[in-house]
């Protein structure tokens, strides 16, 4: 699968999947102590997100849609804790 990776310094909601917001360029990166590192589908859908502080990834999603582009399965890890949630 196609993905493409986009940078950016926030998120909006409390909702799955996260909304990535204010977009960065990989140049940009030089000049942050923390991003969020998306990867998105050929449709816009956000299918891995991670949080990296100081280089070092502090937390990560993955995101699985269903045929009708809702949100399915999300698995969330945290401080080495590892969640998933079936929707």
């Amino acid at each position: 699968m196609n993905t493409t990776a986009r940078y950016f310094l926030s998120y909006s909601s409390v909702k799955l999947p996260l909304k990535l917001v204010n977009e960065i360029t990989e140049a940009d990166l030089n000049h942050r102590n923390f991003y969020y590192l998306g990867h998105f589908d050929g449709d816009g859908q956000l299918l891995h997100c991670q949080k990296i502080v100081y280089g070092e990834v502090e937390s990560e999603h993955h995101y699985r849609y269903g045929d009708g582009g809702e949100l399915a399965w999300a698995q969330i890890t945290e401080d080495d804790e590892v969640r998933e949630i079936d929707f």
